[in-house]
């Protein structure tokens, strides 16, 4: 089995009129029971200090005109809770370690320090996430449902939403468009 953790499926432009059209996910976590992940480029329409407001979670002062972040749809399942993917530091307990650029967490604690001295370099809030059974991202893999390629931090953090998905079509080295959705088929 491929280990795809810590890196980004690229949804096939077959998946148009789907939930996951020119999806980027990144994937956090992936082992013989599945694996999940976090939709990384479709902003939900709510700005994080708004979200944070509703969570009676308030930015210090000098942070009021510095932050500049949506909150993302991370995927169908339990939208209803959070994630932040975050570039690492040591004091976070709760959050899990996915690669030495990248942590996870479902934390309030991490909320509380966007917009202060401790708040992370970078970070994304998606609700909801991404999740596949046994096997299941595998099979879909070879159906030709997503591509894939290794995370970046650059992909991950620095890239507007918006040209996600172009920007990492490109760095496959050729046009997805040219690509056919059939298997095995010349």
């Amino acid at each position: 089995m491929d280990n795809f953790k810590d890196h980004f499926l690229i949804a096939m432009p077959s998946l148009d009129d789907t939930f996951f059209e020119r999806a980027v996910i990144y994937i956090c976590e992936h082992d013989k029971k599945g694996a999940m992940g976090l939709m990384v480029n479709r902003p939900i329409g709510v700005e994080v200090e708004d979200l944070l407001e509703q969570m009676e979670l308030y930015l210090s002062p000098e942070f009021l005109f510095s932050l500049d972040s949506q909150v993302l749809i991370g995927g169908p399942v339990a939208p209803e809770r959070g994630f932040v993917l975050h570039t690492p530091q040591p004091h976070w307990l709760n959050s899990t370690e996915i690669s030495e650029h990248t942590m996870l967490t479902s934390s309030r604690d991490i909320l509380a320090a966007i917009g202060s001295k401790k708040s992370p370099e970078h970070f994304i809030v998606a609700l909801g996430y991404a999740g596949w059974g046994k096997d299941q991202l595998e099979q879909e893999i070879a159906d030709n449902t997503w591509l894939t390629i290794k995370a970046t931090p650059e992909l991950l953090f620095s890239i507007d939403h918006e040209q996600m998905w172009q920007v990492a079509t490109q760095q496959l080295g050729f046009d997805i468009w040219q690509m056919s959705s059939q298997i095995g088929h010349a």
